[in-house]
This record gives structure tokens, sequence and C-alpha cells, in this order.
């Protein structure tokens, strides 16, 4: 398989070596400064308590990940489509991040290469570049960190380094294009890192009706959808004390005795990286932007819709813990007893949140020949690659 890959991407190399030229603009959102790309928003006018984004309607956001030059993010939106970074060419970053699923897959838990099955659900990759720490444990303290996971996993994406680097290397297209990028630093494993990074921080979602709201006009949202906003923003309900706005988390850890599917056992979570035995089963708390799309919910998919996920919060402090498991329950965890109909407001309001207007534009091609959407097999890959070179299926 691996010599299949060089020679895909060779051929397919020499067929479009003429045609790639990174796009020298920077992306919606962030704006052109000595050379680098910076995010502007209109929240970057308003104050934020202790540099975290936390609190009322106008508040500011965290500091984010900008400064990235507008070709270095063009090269990593290919790589991050490219099933090249892939052990056997089968899947992409996008294979479990999807764009119209909200930068998440729809499964409950993610499959890698030879349809393996991951051990938690794949979550959003909207607004990471605001996020001091990623993955579910929060084990990762920067995107270069994080992307290692599913890149060198071997039920992920199953690479290594040294193949990563010389699938790509043996490319003359990327050869070119991190030249475009990265200059005389040409290609290597931090350049790729770096460019993967620079895309992803750039995939920005802060224009919601939620938002327009907030910016002070108020028609756009419904009498429905503000009552919904009220419960979440109340003393009783506290939803908004973990998924606090404008991004819609606090970016902490939280155990909340998550049921897992059945037959699954508890997942210790951030216990694993940490070894805090009060950390049993605590997850990051996620952000709710574009929730609507993300289904299904919690680390590992455990429910399908909104409507349960919201159910869960009110059916008591520790509810669904297993026999025999003592867990730390996080203290804004309690008995709301929220009704059917609030309930009901509360996912009214949780849809005001989906804004994709600055969806990336995805590559009909990418460098190496292979199909933009992944996940084909070894056929598939030879068949596709006479296609993009020109000849009969």
């Amino acid at each position: 398989m691996r010599r299949w890959l060089v020679i895909i991407s060779l051929c397919c190399a020499e067929a479009w070596a003429d045609d790639w030229r990174l796009n020298a603009a920077c992306p919606p959102g962030f704006v052109s400064d000595s050379g680098v790309c910076r995010f502007r928003s209109l929240y970057s006018g308003y104050p934020s308590l202790q540099d975290a984004g936390m609190g009322g309607l106008k508040v500011g956001l965290p500091t984010p990940r900008d400064g990235f030059t507008a070709q270095q993010i063009d090269l990593g939106r290919l790589l991050f489509f490219d099933p090249l970074l892939s052990g056997d060419g089968s899947v992409s970053c996008a294979s479990c991040h999807q764009p119209d699923k909200g930068f998440t897959d729809g499964l409950a838990l993610s499959k890698g290469i030879h349809g393996q099955i991951a051990e938690r659900s794949a979550p959003s990759l909207w607004n990471v570049g605001f996020l001091q720490t990623l993955f579910w444990d929060a084990r990762a303290s920067s995107l270069e960190q994080q992307l290692l996971g599913p890149l060198y996993a071997e039920h992920e994406m199953g690479n290594t380094p040294e193949q990563l680097l010389a699938s790509l290397r043996g490319n003359p297209i990327y050869t070119d294009l991190f030249k475009q990028a990265f200059g005389e630093k040409g290609l290597t494993l931090d350049t790729i890192y770096t460019a993967l990074a620079a895309f992803e921080s750039s995939l920005i979602s802060l224009n919601s009706r939620y938002d327009l709201y907030a910016h002070g006009f108020h028609e756009v949202l419904s009498e429905p959808e503000i009552e919904g906003m009220n419960i979440f923003r109340s003393f009783v309900a506290r939803c908004a004390e973990c998924h606090t706005p404008p991004l819609f988390t606090n970016q902490q850890l939280a155990v909340l005795g998550t049921p897992e599917p059945p037959g699954r056992p508890l997942d210790i979570g951030a216990e694993g990286p940490t070894g805090d035995r009060s950390l049993r089963g605590g997850f990051k708390v996620p952000t709710l932007r574009n929730i609507e799309l993300t289904a299904p919910y919690m680390h590992s998919g455990r429910f399908k819709t909104l409507r349960e996920t919201v159910e869960f919060y009110t059916k008591g402090r520790g509810h669904a813990v297993p026999e025999g498991e003592h867990l730390s329950i996080h203290w804004h965890i309690w008995e709301p007893k929220l009704t059917d109909t609030e309930l009901d407001r509360l996912v009214d309001f949780l849809k005001t949140l989906t804004d994709q207007s600055f969806m990336p534009v995805i590559p009909e091609r990418v460098p190496s020949g292979l199909s933009v959407a992944g996940a084909l097999n070894h056929s598939e890959i030879v068949e596709s690659t006479s296609v993009a070179m020109g000849d009969s299926p």
C-alpha cells in the first residue's frame, strides 16, 4: 500500500505540477497585518474577565491563535483534506472532522484506518484556536501537540513521522507549496504541524443569530429562543456557568457522571493523563457552538439528540453513575427539575448558536490525487488516481 501511495503521489504531481498556487488572501474573520493574518471581531472590542472570555453578552474572547500567513493557512487546508497524511491513504483529518457536520463525523465513536473504532467521539474544531487545552481529557496544550495524537495513533490515521515526511517529500507539488508557505524552511515535520495548526485556527464561528442578539440586534431571536436563553443563563439551570459565552465553554474539566453506552465500561477520562483520582470520569466542557450539527453528544456519543442531552442534567446529581463507582461530581451539577417546556426552550436556544458562515472552501482536489473525501479502499485509490489523470475509470 505504501508503494502505491508513492506512485500515486508522483504521477499525479507530474500532471498537476503547474496548477498549484496558495491563496494569498486571509480567510474570513482575519485581516492582513504586516504579512500575517490577525483575528478581528466585534468581540475584540469587548473587555474580557481575566482574559477568559466568560460572562454576559458583551464579553471579550481569550487571546486567539493567529499570526500565520495566508499561504500557511491555505496549505494547512489542503493537508487537512488529503488522505496522504494517513498510513494507508484511506482517511484524512476531514474524515473525522467533516465540515457539514460541524467538523465532527456524526458517529458516537469515530472510525480510523481499517475501520478501527476510536475510544471517543470526534469533537468539533470550530473556534479551536481559542482553546488552551485539547482532547476530551485535556492532555494537549497546543494544536501542534494535539494533532500528533490522531496522526500517529494506530487506530486513527496510523501514520509514522518518517512515512509522513517521506510521502509529502515524494510529492513535487507539496515540496513547492511548502516553499511558498515557509520559504527556506521548506517541508519539515514542524512546518507540517504548523500548517495544520494554522488552518484549524482559522475555523471561526462567531456570527450566529445569538451573536447578532449579543451585539444588540435583539429582533433576530424569537420569544421562545429568548426564553430558552434566559433559562440557560439562570441560576436554576446554571448552564452558562460551564458553557460560558462567547465560546460557550469555560475550558475546564468537569465530572458529570454521564452514562456510557450499553456494554462499555466507565471511561476514566482526565484521570488517565493526570493521575488525579478526583478527575475520574472527568472531561473537558465542550463548546456548544454549532451543537445542532454535531450529534450524537458527550464523549462517547451516548445521547442521540439535544433533547436527551439537556434532559440528562435535570434528572439529578449522579443519577447515572455506575454501581460501585464513587465520582467527584462537579459542584454545578444538581437537580434543577426543569419542566418539559423549559427543556424544549433550551433546545430552541441552543439552535441559535449554529453558524458556518466562515466555512472554508473545501478543495475539489488535493496534491496527492487521492479522494478529498478519504475513506477509500485500495481499488478506489487506484481508480481515483486514473480519473484525476484524465484516464477512463
